[in-house]
């Protein structure tokens, strides 16, 4: 039920953003200023927490709101896949992060790679495409679609880096603790069926 709650307020959150920038007059603004506060107090009850955090989540996030972008790398060498451990939970998650402006999908790829295990990588193809409601993440404030890349390692030696505490590669078998906000089981089992495969995956 927390859950359908948190899907309701997000897209009384969007509407209202989608209002104010295509108001008409003072008083579209003050009703979408209205459905925006509101948006803001579910948020805040539903995620125990005050509404100035919550506000401040979406400081950015002006104008017609469309889907946030995930761009993950995945590297498999020796049917061990590629794997950084995270510093905010210090759990485990594919290289990657929010799709940078200006860098095509495989460019974000192939720079978190770099950036978040200290591997280079060559971007091979596209293995998905993902709406992040359709997997058994846990709720977050943003709507979110994430993008999977297949890589290759060029160059480079594991290293962590400002955003990671390690980078390993484990079987699909034996993984670490997942950071389930970013990744989870059933998501790396279906990489490995796509590579094999050679199929794409949408949803």
């Amino acid at each position: 039920m927390t859950h359908s709650w948190l899907e309701f307020a997000k897209k009384v959150h969007a509407i209202a953003e989608t209002g104010l920038t295509y108001r008409n007059n003072e008083y579209d603004i003050e009703r979408y200023e209205q459905l925006k506060e509101l948006s803001i107090e579910m948020l805040s009850k539903i995620g125990n927490t005050s509404p100035e955090i919550v506000s401040s989540l979406f400081e950015h996030q002006k104008g017609y709101q469309t889907p946030k972008v995930d761009v993950r790398g995945v590297v498999i060498v020796d049917g061990k896949i590629l794997m950084v451990q995270e510093k905010v939970d210090q759990r485990w998650t594919l290289p990657g992060g929010w799709a940078d402006v200006g860098l095509t999908p495989y460019e974000n790829a192939v720079k978190e790679v770099w950036e978040e295990s200290g591997l280079k990588v060559e971007p091979l193809r596209l293995l998905a495409v993902m709406d992040k409601k359709s997997h058994n993440h846990p709720p977050t404030p943003w709507y979110c679609y994430k993008i999977f890349v297949l890589c290759k390692i060029v160059g480079g030696e594991l290293t962590p880096s400002m955003e990671t505490l390690d980078a390993k590669f484990f079987n699909k078998e034996n993984l670490p603790p997942l950071s389930e906000e970013r990744i989870t089981k059933e998501q790396i089992e279906i990489m490995y069926r796509l590579i094999a495969e050679n199929t794409v995956w949408c949803d």
